[in-house]
């Protein structure tokens, strides 16, 4: 019995071509938003947000189908996570990159990894997202529709009665309220997953205009709100602005699922990896552009990008080589 090599390539086999093309986005995305000091121009590294909740919002997609109890569940994604995140953590460690001054320390480095937001949110939303799915699917008058606005309502409820709004930090994903927005993002991918049907290959009419028009009003209102703090009051309607786009640029996606299988076989064996790396690409960039950012553009670009897709693409050779060898073992 493959049972380790099964637990973690579990919801790792090709799905449908869009999701990869997804992931591919989110992965570029975010890596953009990280290369403030790289480009000559800091405003065009942008949509770091965008990318963070088009990764929740596949994960919502590729995870509705629950099978499982909780912990076999979460165990699942704890092995498909935790070891990237223990692989890169610890060469940092190494490489005196991070430092680990004691147990408290190794516990935000490895546990609970708050270096790496998206892992230290994602895993505590899986939680919330498997009792909502279970729900959804036992209750009929628990749909993930209603999940969704009690959601809605939660965050507007903490945002109106206890959040900050003297200046504009809603967009700050190592702030806590931004988890209702990756929550959010997360049931808008299963609500996608339970209605594929209606909208796989379904021609989506003046969809790239639905993608532009939200994308214009998205960082418009980013500038606006960071340049005029006395509307900072106002600023919640980014995120249900920003969650407006990321469903268009889903629905967009889903629709082309079938001219995505057309592609060149070069590009989207290229898309495929970015989409199978993008966990890695996450964890490993940081240290890396901080190296390097400091050279002259493009040169800086190169190097970064260069670096960071070799040494993602080493973890993860190194992750699936771990596992083979305990599969071959067991």
């Amino acid at each position: 019995m493959r049972i380790w090599k099964n637990l973690f390539w579990e919801g790792n086999r090709d799905l449908y071509y869009f999701i990869n093309c997804l992931r591919a986005l989110a992965a570029v995305l975010i890596t953009n938003a990280h290369y403030t000091n790289v480009y000559p121009i800091s405003i065009i590294a942008n949509g770091g947000l965008l990318g963070d909740i088009l990764f929740f919002a596949v994960s919502g997609y590729c995870l509705y189908n629950i099978r499982l109890s909780l912990w076999k569940w979460y165990k699942k994604r704890i092995s498909r996570i935790y070891p990237s995140v223990i692989i890169v953590t610890v060469v940092y460690i190494l490489g005196k990159f991070y430092y680990c001054n004691g147990i408290k320390t190794l516990f935000y480095l490895l546990i609970y990894p708050t270096k790496y937001h998206f892992v230290a949110s994602i895993m505590i939303l899986y939680i919330i997202y498997y009792f909502a799915i279970i729900l959804s699917k036992k209750y009929s008058n628990i749909t993930i529709d209603r999940v969704f606005l009690l959601t809605l309502i939660i965050q507007f409820i903490v945002y109106v009665s206890i959040y900050d709004k003297s200046h504009y930090h809603i967009d700050s994903v190592y702030e806590p309220m931004v988890r209702f927005l990756f929550f959010e993002a997360m049931l808008i991918g299963a609500k996608f997953n339970e209605s594929k049907y209606l909208y796989l290959n379904k021609k989506e009419d003046k969809g790239l205009l639905k993608i532009i028009v939200p994308f214009i009003i998205y960082f418009a209102s980013k500038l606006v709100f960071s340049k005029y703090q006395n509307i900072s009051m106002y600023q919640i309607l980014n995120q249900y602005i920003i969650l407006i786009l990321m469903f268009y640029i889903f629905r967009y996606f889903i629709s082309l699922e079938d001219k995505i299988k057309q592609l060149p076989k070069y590009i989207y064996k290229f898309i495929k990896l970015l989409s199978d790396i993008t966990l890695e690409i996450y964890l490993v960039q940081s240290v890396i552009i901080a190296q390097f950012e400091n050279y002259a553009f493009p040169i800086n670009f190169i190097v970064i990008t260069s670096i960071i897709l070799g040494s993602a693409y080493l973890v993860y050779i190194i992750k699936n080589k771990f596992f083979n060898i305990i599969d071959h073992l067991h």
